[in-house]
């Protein structure tokens, strides 16, 4: 009777050491299940079943749907996974909306649904603007490779400006890509950002203002700048632009006319020339100053 006693006592660490190596939630439920055979089995395909189930039966669907999505993009079965967000998230919490959008926009881009993935990072601004993201509050904690760590409003703005900034570069639409970028670098300036900037700017035969730009990066000005990633590609820029230096005639920065229809880049820009204040009502302190321009962003 004490061997009895004494195993039984131990079974529950045995589950609970076994759960915590494995990064699983703990219990029995067709949630447990799906992630067991996606982390443990390591089998994609029967996982997605097992979420499938989940969310039929009502377990942790904000996690069921968003684990799914996940894994069906890396099934190449992106399309898939976008029609099953959309179909699903309304059965989801209001806190597990702004994740959902993170990963509709990944799928988007890995679709080539660029018109999309434009329109919802501008929906994601606007709730910035209105105070509505973070669930209103200043930071939100986020993960990466298992460690967690703290953004701030400010760096969302800036990263989402920048996923912006590259969509628009998708289309070739270098005028409105460099508004963005240009707003991005004024919140929260990092090498990639300066890099694709630099890259707008070659596109539009702005090889001055490129080139100062990329000098930024190569002199370790902005952050990120002493990643060797950063400096093969803003290497790679320097080449580009002698190389259009040398077959184009230099084009002066005053020649060029601004021309984007978009009424969304013009409020961003009016917006921007706001500074930051410091906070005087409940809505987040960074956006007090957005509201005569929200008539304007609404496009």
């Amino acid at each position: 009777m004490m061997m009895s006693r004494r195993k039984s006592t131990e079974k529950p660490e045995v589950s609970t050491a076994f759960h915590v190596l494995h990064k699983l939630p703990p219990g029995d439920s067709p949630y447990v299940r799906a992630k067991h055979v996606q982390l443990v089995d390591k089998d994609p395909n029967a996982a997605i079943v097992l979420f499938w189930e989940a969310i039929n039966a009502g377990d942790r669907v904000d996690s069921a749907l968003k684990d799914m999505a996940i894994v069906m993009k890396q099934q190449d079965r992106a399309e898939e996974a976008i029609e099953a967000i959309k179909s699903f998230r309304n059965q989801c919490s209001r806190q597990a909306q702004e994740s959902l959008d993170n990963v509709l926009i990944d799928l988007y881009k890995k679709c080539g649904r660029v018109e999309e993935q434009i329109e919802l990072l501008k929906q994601k601004l606007r709730m910035i603007y209105q105070g509505e993201a973070f669930n209103g509050k200043p930071t939100k904690t986020a993960r990466s490779h298992g460690r967690k760590f703290q953004v701030t409003i400010k760096q969302e703005t800036s990263r989402i400006l920048g996923n912006l900034g590259w969509a628009y570069m998708q289309q070739g639409n270098y005028q409105a890509a460099e508004v963005v970028y240009h707003k991005a670098q004024a919140i929260d300036p990092d090498a990639n950002k300066a890099c694709n900037l630099c890259m707008c700017l070659i596109k539009q035969t702005r090889y001055t203002e490129a080139q100062a730009v990329v000098d930024q990066v190569l002199q370790g000005k902005v952050l990120g700048s002493d990643e060797p990633k950063s400096i093969n590609r803003a290497e790679e820029l320097v080449k580009e632009l002698e190389k259009c230096q040398s077959t184009t005639k230099l084009m002066s920065s005053n020649s060029f006319e601004l021309n984007i229809e978009d009424a969304f880049l013009e409020g961003l820009d009016q917006w921007m020339n706001h500074q930051w204040t410091p906070s005087r009502s409940r809505r987040l302190p960074i956006f007090e100053e957005i509201s005569p321009f929200r008539d304007q962003l609404a496009c």
